[in-house]
């Protein structure tokens, strides 16, 4: 059996979460916003905070790649914790101004979070596994945007830059968890500094690429968006040269309140072990649509070579033969004046490689699943007040399975 590298979610859960500033713009009005000649320069964030506990599978299986959390042996099998959820804190800086016929911007996308996590310079990154929330420590500041962008409304928009991808990028700008905690991504006595929403639990993460796009024009309620991004290598493998860089591309409609987009993505892969060259495939579809105080959204996505919750993790069986993947989300909200309710459920399934048999990769995961439901109650225009329960689970390629529960209450204040 060749060896596959475990889902890390402690180390993934320092890179989630969508940018709050693509969520929040376009409903919160923006903290600071100065003028200086021809230039705008504007300011906008969140911070939040969330009480979380989890109730562990407390006889749990061996799963790679599983999310539901597990309890150590011979531990109690609830943990708790005040962490970030699926959004770390955020601060958006960006300049804006019109030179020449042409809109030009650019934007910086900080991210720190409340945890601490293994960042932190006191306690040295690796000194002393395990110490990751103890005394001394301190959180991280994640700096996931850097790009600017020009164009004008005849021309379209050229993006260039470290941004948000476009794979999977809906689905979890989507999601009714993004502001609140849904899956949890860790065992919370070291906790990192995001929860997983519903992030390989009806999607794959959508990433932050450096990338080179062009969006064009509004057509009668259609745009479209073609890009290229710096390959990624796969979670823990050896890296290898990548002939060429990734491709990614997006067509979006907006119709009223009706809302539908796909999009596609592909990579050039090479096999550290084989040498073998392979491809990495993937499209996704979906779409909301409101109607009065209910709100619908459904998302899918396909793909080879993809694998499961983070790009290209456990996407193959290491000697150049992809694995497919595919999963959906699926999500209703009603509003009752100041208050949201919602449910969410959602499933990202992974099948076998051909050759690969159940027997030889019993422990590997094949699906995990779960269902979150939400209270959201906007206190004021920017703060929201929430709560949320969320049971998921874990199913092995052999068959058994972890299960686990999560309660959280918080606050997400918006600015």
């Amino acid at each position: 059996m060749t060896h596959q590298p475990m889902f890390n979610r402690k180390r993934l859960g320092w890179t989630l979460a969508a940018t709050a500033a693509a969520v929040l713009a376009p409903t919160a009005p923006r903290a600071v916003e100065l003028s200086a000649g021809d230039w705008k320069f504007s300011f906008s964030g969140n911070v939040n905070a969330h009480y979380i506990v989890s109730a562990c599978d407390d006889s749990p299986v061996a799963i790679a790649g599983g999310l539901a959390c597990t309890a150590a042996s011979g531990s109690d099998d609830t943990g708790s914790t005040v962490s970030n959820g699926l959004l770390p804190a955020a601060m958006s800086l960006s300049a804006s101004t019109t030179q020449g016929g042409y809109d030009i911007a650019a934007t910086f996308g900080l991210y720190p979070g409340i945890s601490t996590n293994d960042g932190s310079p006191n306690l040295q990154q690796g000194a002393a596994p395990g110490l990751t929330n103890t005394a001394l420590g301190t959180t991280g500041l994640d700096i996931r945007q850097v790009f600017l962008t020009f164009g004008n409304e005849q021309m379209g928009t050229i993006m260039a830059g470290r941004n948000i991808g476009l794979f999977g990028a809906d689905a979890i700008l989507g999601d009714m968890t993004l502001i609140g905690v849904g899956a949890a991504s860790s065992n919370y006595a070291a906790p990192a500094n995001t929860s997983l929403g519903s992030i390989g639990l009806g999607y794959i993460y959508t990433d932050w690429l450096a990338q080179l796009d062009y969006t064009t024009p509004n057509f009668s309620g259609f745009k479209f968006t073609i890009g290229v991004f710096d390959p990624l290598e796969p979670l823990g493998a050896t890296p290898t040269p990548k002939s060429s860089p990734g491709f990614h591309g997006k067509a979006a409609y907006t119709l009223g309140d009706l809302y539908l987009s796909a999009t596609f993505l592909s990579q050039k892969q090479k096999s550290a072990v084989s040498g073998a060259d392979f491809d990495s495939t993937a499209f996704d579809i979906g779409g909301k649509y409101k109607a009065g105080p209910v709100e619908f959204l459904a998302y899918y996505y396909n793909g080879s070579g993809v694998g499961t919750t983070a790009l290209f993790n456990l996407a193959s069986d290491g000697a150049g033969h992809e694995r497919d993947s595919d999963g959906f989300l699926a999500q209703v909200t009603y509003t009752i004046n100041k208050t949201k309710l919602g449910v969410n459920y959602g499933e990202s399934n992974l099948d076998l490689a051909s050759g690969e048999s159940a027997v030889a990769n019993a422990g590997l995961v094949k699906k995990n699943s779960k269902v979150t439901f939400g209270v959201y109650h906007k206190l004021t225009e920017n703060l929201t007040l929430l709560g949320e329960f969320t049971n998921i689970k874990s199913e092995a390629q052999a068959g058994p399975d972890n299960k686990a529960n999560t309660y959280n209450v918080g606050a997400f204040l918006a600015f």
